[in-house]
């Protein structure tokens, strides 16, 4: 049997990477520092996965562990793993790179010859190369050349929505029936690994864009409207008929975007807007609008979700006011248990709308600043129900 790492046994972790895994027949080692979950994953060496949509499926997911990734166990698993993936959130790559250099350099030593792929699954742009940089720093020239050799650094695309519900066992995990897993087939090393539902990709900066600046555009947008108008989940939000127009236009206006940037077909793309807004109204989920709309310094930053394919669009002459609505928006959001938040709103007040918003997203033309500040000040009488 094969062996897999899963850096982060969260609900991505558990269902969707670590779920595909072990349907492929790896051993998975989950590794994180919440004891409690590793603690239930040792002792049950499994779990279920509750896939809801009009149809209820319970996939009972097994031949898995736990570690704490913050142990000296974990080096000896990457010694032996033919595969690790991540899911713990773009800035805690830095942290778990460490843990991966000494498992590299324990390889490296060994001489084990056997290729290691690394994926790193996060919402961000080519998130595996910045967790090789980290791990990169940590080595040595003959080490990095035994990467070279060896370790393949493969960066993905991810899209699946898992709403943190509540379950009876604290180890089972609730996630909708879609999902997609796009992994740059050039960075893989030695034979490709065999597991159904990734698909490998030859142009995946175009599937990771599609996904962020489509799914994770609307979705927050969706999440920030919701929060002004009183919506507690997204299903309720996106039944709201001024909201769902408001996110499909700027759902179109970055899809518009991505087709001139990309060559993607019109029509198949402007379907793929109208299923992700579809999988939107799924009621089984109870997604949180808190969960989604969570961390907003970071979707406001420039190469994100709001802004990056705002610059897209802009950059082709495009329309882009609906987006713009989406960042007054996003804006707003005040939530006092999100530090982020707290301090979005903190900047707002010290500095006024404008500067805040430039020095958050590094937009420096004046005119579009206007055009936020203005977006902001609308926001309220729109969506305020």
């Amino acid at each position: 049997m094969k062996n897999a790492i899963q850096f982060g046994a969260g609900n991505i972790g558990r269902g969707f990477i670590g779920m595909l895994l072990s349907q492929a027949g790896y051993r998975v080692v989950f590794a994180d520092v919440n004891e409690t979950i590793i603690d239930r994953l040792k002792a049950d060496q499994g779990y279920t996965v509750h896939v809801m949509d009009t149809e209820v499926e319970d996939v009972p997911i097994r031949n898995v562990t736990g570690i704490l990734s913050t142990g000296e166990e974990i080096v000896e698993e990457i010694a032996k793993a033919d595969i690790l993936t991540t899911a713990v959130g773009l800035r805690v790559l830095g942290f778990i790179a460490p843990a991966i250099a000494k498992g590299i350099q324990k390889r490296c030593a060994d001489g084990v010859q056997a290729p290691l792929n690394i994926i790193a699954c996060e919402n961000a742009i080519r998130a595996t190369s910045q967790l090789k940089e980290h791990v990169y720093s940590a080595l040595s020239e003959a080490e990095k050349a035994y990467c070279e050799a060896h370790v393949g650094f493969a960066d993905c695309s991810v899209d699946r929505i898992v709403p943190p519900v509540r379950t009876e066992n604290p180890v089972d995990v609730v996630v909708e029936k879609y999902c997609e897993w796009n992994v740059e087939k050039a960075s893989l090393k030695g034979e490709i690994p065999n597991i159904p539902g990734m698909n490998l990709a030859d142009n995946l900066m175009a599937y990771i864009q599609r996904k962020l600046f489509t799914l994770n555009t609307g979705h927050c947008i969706t999440a920030y409207t919701g929060v002004m108008a009183g919506y507690s989940t997204i299903d309720k939000t996106i039944a709201d008929p001024e909201i769902y127009e408001l996110v499909k236009a700027a759902m179109t206006q970055s899809g518009d975007g991505l087709i001139q940037k990309f060559g993607f077909d019109r029509e198949a793309h402007y379907k793929y807007i109208d299923k992700i807004i579809n999988r939107f109204r799924n009621p089984y989920l109870q997604d949180d609008v808190a969960r989604v709309g969570r961390e907003p310094l970071r979707k406001l930053s420039a190469d994100d979700r709001l802004v990056s394919p705002l610059s897209t669009a802009r950059s082709f002459g495009l329309p882009v006011d609906k987006l713009i609505i989406g960042i007054g928006a996003a804006l707003h959001y005040n939530n006092p248990e999100d530090a982020q938040s707290v301090e979005l709103q903190e900047k707002i007040v010290a500095k006024g709308v404008k500067d805040a918003f430039a020095e958050i997203s590094g937009v420096t033309d004046p005119e579009l600043l206007e055009q936020v500040a203005d977006a902001y000040g609308k926001t309220e009488s729109l969506f305020k129900r």
